[in-house]
């Protein structure tokens, strides 16, 4: 079989998921760390934001502001360890450890390097996504039974933000540009996506990119999981939005890795 010749697709699935579990074993190890950061930042947040921004402002948009921040750390949390996580990954794995260069001499493709990490950071994501909410329902947020589909909104959410932070690492040339990818991609992104401050009152030139953020789809579809206000047509069109997000964000991710490894 050529380096170009179409791979069996159960073949290629067991590849992702052979990478997903290296992903898994590498983390049993150093578990505890991103564990507990994961589970104090829910807690730091809904207290500062929650009761004490909250007690100036009782609701929001219709709901509760401590049941508004709270989505909006939940999304801003599946934000940071799918975008974050994966720039750090992708920078450092392919320049420092040179890790992808020993993958791909494997009968490994980039397809199947990108979709397997992603999967695993999605998975992550989904984690931190169900560990807040339910940090959430402890402080008192009353969630509807929809809030079911937290995992999935997690799921697809991170597996976006880890292709869009795959995508950036394969264009690092140095550490020094992981702070410019803090200031230029994740701040603006948290800062227009309705996470913890709504912008109905904010000029149209703050308001439009908002809309072309996908952290703002992946709140909605937080705040429609984990409260179930949202008619099925905004959460179509929302879904829709974040699935094109994601294919872009993929083959974005394929295509730069594929440039600065292989190519």
């Amino acid at each position: 079989m050529t380096a170009n010749a179409p791979r069996p697709l159960g073949q290629g699935v067991c590849i992702i998921a052979a990478l997903v579990w290296r992903e898994w074993r590498v983390f049993r190890r150093i578990w505890l760390a991103p564990t507990v950061g994961s589970a104090v930042e829910p807690i730091i947040y809904l207290l500062v934001f929650g009761y004490g921004f909250g007690a100036i402002v009782t609701s929001v948009v219709g709901i509760p502001y401590l049941d508004f921040m709270a989505t909006g750390a939940a999304a801003n949390a599946v934000l940071l360890t799918g975008l974050i996580g994966a720039v750090v990954n992708g920078f450092f794995r392919r320049t420092a450890e040179h890790l992808y260069e020993g993958l791909l001499a494997a009968p490994i493709r980039v397809t199947e390097l990108v979709s397997g990490e992603a999967a695993w950071t999605a998975v992550r994501a989904a984690g931190v996504a169900i560990s807040t909410v339910a940090v959430a329902g402890v402080f008192g947020v009353n969630l509807a039974w929809t809030v079911i589909f937290v995992p999935a909104v997690g799921l697809v959410g991170g597996f976006a933000f880890a292709c869009l932070g795959a995508a950036i690492g394969a264009r690092l040339r140095s550490d020094m540009q992981l702070g410019v990818v803090a200031a230029v991609v994740f701040a603006p992104m948290f800062v227009v996506s309705w996470t913890f401050f709504p912008l109905d009152g904010a000029p149209a030139w703050l308001r439009w990119p908002s809309q072309l953020s996908p952290l703002t789809h992946v709140v909605s579809l937080l705040r429609a999981a984990a409260f179930g206000r949202a008619t099925s047509d905004e959460v179509l069109v929302h879904a829709g939005v974040l699935l094109g997000f994601t294919v872009l964000f993929w083959m974005l991710a394929v295509r730069f890795l594929r440039r600065a490894v292989v190519s």
